[in-house]
């Protein structure tokens, strides 16, 4: 199939970009059934490309304490009521006991 290089708007700031032949093909290799839908400027601010200055998302740390040894310890969720929470070393004994 040959791809031509297509003009889009950008859905963020309505700005046309260039979706390249190049790209198109990465697209199509790809299995993506899409058309991007923001230009690299805005991609960029809402981080979704390996650029360096991409921004860095922070995951929720909680405080708790562990169901089976009592040691306090943190996870990287939020905690869900009923549901037992493990430090590293409980889970981890769990994981290899099966």
């Amino acid at each position: 199939m040959e791809y031509r290089d297509r003009v889009l708007r950008c859905v963020e700031c309505g700005a046309d970009f260039v979706f390249t032949s190049g790209e198109q093909f990465f697209y199509a290799e790809k299995g993506f059934r899409n058309d991007p839908k923001r230009c690299k400027t805005c991609k960029t601010q809402r981080g979704h490309t390996d650029d360096a200055s991409r921004p860095v998302k922070q995951r929720a740390v909680t405080s708790t304490t562990c169901s089976q040894c009592g040691k306090e310890t943190t996870v990287p969720f939020k905690l869900t009521q009923g549901r037992p929470v493990f430090c590293r070393e409980c889970f981890r004994q769990r994981q290899v006991n099966g």
